[in-house]
This record gives structure tokens, C-alpha cells and sequence, in this order.
């Protein structure tokens, strides 16, 4: 048997070569994520709805779905070609969160999933996402726990032989309240997903993970 060799890779590299296989990689925070973030953020028809850092299209798909008129966001060139593949209608653009190519108050909601132990400056981040959105407009953004990052759990696949970390920005939850609160967010929530039965259902080997929390999803309106 073959071991397998472990390789560190710059994240935005690490991303465009998982592209063609993230969906298919087993991931009970993605599980949890698409349970719970679209439900939080409640898109409604008519909307536009910005998905920052969407990735392969995950939740964009829901959006459009819902009747929203969506578009994504994420900095990675081969995610956005394998979104592109597989939701032809979508709107992609490839930019840096904290840097977002957009005017001001453009969108009625921002979703942010699962990208935030890669994000460098939360501030930016946060103050690009309040920036884009209108008066009273909606911040749903999550996160995988930081009770994981604390263990060391980190953005990882497999190609081959080869094991690819991307590493972890290592941030707890009063950071990240902290932040979106700096950034003028209001009527912030906080809510804490455990893992359950329904996630061993749909991924067994995430038995292990119940009454483990998993994912941690932030509210935030943006206020006048």
C-alpha cells in the first residue's frame, strides 16, 4: 500500500486544482452549510443577492432557484470554470473579497460561505460586503466552527498519492462578532450548529462529529 504524501499549497492553487473534484470531496461542514446558510439568509424572488467566495456554485444554485437574481464571487479561476460548467446562467466574477468589484449598495443580501479561515483582513472583508449591500440589506456569513480550527482542522484533498493542505487562519468567535460589529453590522446573531443524526444519514463517516459543533453562522443587518 501505497503512503500517501502530504504537500502545503497557497490557497488560491490549492482551490483551482480542487476544482474539478470539490463537490464530490466528503465534507460534513458543506453538508451542515447546506442545510442551514440559505435557510438563514431566506432569499426571496426579485432580490439581488451578492455569494461571496461561491466557490463551484453550491448555494448560487439555491439562490437562482429561489428566484433571486445572484452573483458570484471568488477569487479562484478554476472554482468559477467548474461553476460556470455547471450553472451556465450564472453570474460569475472572479475578484478578492476584500476588494469587491461592485457599487455601492448593489445587493439586498451577501451570503459568505465557508471562506472565512482564509480571509486575511476580517475588517476589509466586512466592510466591502457592508459597502455593497442597500440600507437595511442582509449579512449571512459561516464558517467551519472554530472549536474545528482550535483541533486543527484545515481545508484539505486528495489527488493521486498526494494529500493537499491549505492551511487555516485560526480565528475565534468574538473576533469575528468583533469584526463584523467594527464594520457598522447591526442586529448581529450568532447561531451554532452540532452535528446530528441527519448529517450521519447523509455522510456516514461524519458519526463522529454528533454533538460536536461544526459550524458557526453569523447574521448581520446593515443598518442606515
Amino acid at each position: 500500500m501505497k503512503t500517501k504524501r502530504t504537500r502545503r499549497i497557497d490557497v488560491r492553487r490549492g482551490y483551482d486544482l480542487w476544482a474539478p473534484t470539490y463537490d464530490k470531496t466528503p465534507n460534513p461542514v458543506v453538508v451542515m452549510d447546506s442545510r442551514f446558510a440559505l435557510q438563514l439568509l431566506r432569499p426571496s424572488r426579485g432580490e439581488r443577492i451578492l455569494d461571496a467566495g461561491c466557490g463551484t456554485g453550491r448555494n448560487l444554485r439555491g439562490l437562482l432557484e429561489s428566484g433571486a437574481i445572484a452573483t458570484g464571487v471568488d477569487f479562484s479561476a478554476g472554482m468559477l470554470q467548474t461553476a460556470r460548467r455547471l450553472i451556465p446562467r450564472a453570474t460569475l466574477v472572479q475578484a478578492d473579497l476584500a476588494r469587491l468589484p461592485f457599487r455601492r449598495e448593489s445587493f439586498d443580501a451577501v451570503l459568505c460561505a465557508l471562506v472565512g479561515e482564509h480571509i486575511r483582513s476580517l475588517r476589509a472583508c466586512f466592510d466591502e460586503f457592508r459597502g455593497a449591500l442597500k440600507t437595511n440589506g442582509r449579512l449571512v456569513f459561516t464558517v467551519y466552527h472554530p472549536d474545528l480550527a482550535a483541533e486543527g482542522k484545515e481545508a484539505n484533498f486528495e489527488i493521486g498519492d498526494t494529500q493537499y493542505k491549505l492551511g487555516a487562519i485560526r480565528y475565534g468567535v468574538a473576533e469575528y462578532i468583533a469584526a463584523i460589529e467594527a464594520s457598522g453590522f447591526s442586529e448581529i446573531r450568532c447561531s451554532e450548529y452540532k452535528g446530528d443524526t441527519e448529517l450521519a444519514r447523509v455522510l456516514p463517516a461524519a458519526r463522529k462529529w454528533i454533538g460536536h459543533n461544526m459550524l458557526l453562522a453569523i447574521a448581520a443587518a446593515r443598518g442606515n
